[in-house]
């Protein structure tokens, strides 16, 4: 375990005595995002065609019963009032992600989920489908054939296997955009960054980043939000595919992650121990129980009944004495001061949380 502990850490003290290097640095484009430029969530209901009796139910599925008859109404056939149970089709949610800068024609993925009491959408077919944004407008439209990448079967006495999710598949570029988002990059006077973890120290390191190089060009805000301005001879496009490659050192706050499930400690780069004297030590209390038969004597009244016999015993480990952990002034240091306790990692949380109780751990301890 300890050895465990010890692999666990060590790469994490090793990142920490490079951190201070002037090549821990990360592009713009890897830490920050441009305000407005996102992907937009599209939906639709349609329906799935072309499977092997393993659709809906009708008499179930009253929504796929609608849709079936108007949808043939639609093309010049009533089937209203007949008694239509096939179960080749089911009725289906679709879902896409609208790209920003998505422009019509361009190809979307779609994924396609069962709504209904269909077994598997292997070797379906999705009709038109319009995909609506959360304004209510029509964004793009999806059909194609499904691939479900899953594997179902069953028996005539009900035995079934099953491998994967066959009432869930996608369809690779299954719609077409018809309509794009009303973002025009280029006749922004200005856009703002949105630091992916807010910082004010790396705020200020990107807004000074950016300056050196063009000055007054940005201005940080806040810990998460940095403005920029393109220069007089640079369009915004251009002035943000400059900007974005700039390399920036990136400060983080110290944070102590525990993972109390599965025995896992990740510390970050800041963290600090201040001195503190340690003493840790397992204590086993085991309880047996012998019962024993209580026989009564010959031609007695007496009745055979069972005597239970207990025995506790108290196990402590010896040879763990009080340790010392001095200052720390970098992560390794800290990490040696903690494996020469030579304990497991479940309980090195342990200690780590009573170092915080103590107020000697100088970071944030944040339980999974």
């Amino acid at each position: 375990m300890q050895k465990f502990l010890t692999a666990l850490l060590v790469p994490f003290a090793v990142g920490a005595l490079f951190a201070g290097s002037a090549n821990a640095q990360s592009r713009i484009k890897d830490i920050a995002s441009i305000e407005g430029v996102r992907t937009n969530q599209l939906v639709g209901y349609g329906l799935v065609v072309g499977l092997n009796g393993t659709g809906d139910s009708l008499r179930n599925c009253p929504f796929t019963r609608q849709s079936l008859e108007g949808m043939t109404e639609r093309l010049g056939v009533n089937i209203r009032g007949t008694n239509a149970n096939s179960k080749n089709l089911a009725a289906v949610m679709v879902t896409a992600e609208l790209p920003p800068f998505a422009t019509p024609g361009s190809r979307v993925d779609v994924s396609v989920s069962s709504m209904c009491d269909s077994k598997s959408l292997l070797g379906g077919t999705l009709l038109v489908t319009s995909l609506q944004g959360a304004d209510g407008s029509v964004y793009a439209v999806a059909q194609g054939s499904i691939q479900t990448g899953a594997v179902s079967g069953s028996g005539g006495s009900g035995s079934s296997v099953t491998r994967g999710v066959p009432t869930a598949g996608r369809i690779a570029s299954g719609a077409t955009v018809e309509t794009e988002t009303a973002f025009h990059l280029d006749s922004m006077p200005e856009v703002r960054l949105n630091l992916r973890n807010p910082d004010f120290t790396t705020a200020q390191r990107v807004a000074a980043a950016i300056n050196a190089t063009y000055p007054s060009s940005a201005l940080a805000e806040n810990g998460s939000v940095i403005t920029l301005r393109a220069p007089a001879q640079l369009g915004m496009a251009a002035f943000i595919s400059r900007v974005e490659n700039m390399p920036v050192a990136v400060d983080t706050p110290a944070r102590v992650i525990i993972d109390e499930v599965n025995g896992v400690i990740v510390m970050g780069e800041n963290v600090r121990i201040s001195t503190v004297a340690i003493a840790q030590g397992n204590l086993t209390i085991s309880v047996q129980e012998s019962p024993q038969v209580s026989q009564p004597a010959p031609f007695s009244q007496g009745q055979t009944a069972v005597v239970p016999d207990s025995s506790v015993t108290v196990e402590e480990e010896l040879g763990r004495e009080i340790r010392l952990v001095n200052g720390s002034t970098s992560l390794a240091t800290l990490v040696n001061g903690l494996n020469a306790l030579g304990v497991s990692p479940r309980d090195m949380i342990s200690i780590l949380q009573a170092i915080k109780a103590a107020g000697a751990l100088q970071a944030d301890i944040e339980v999974l």
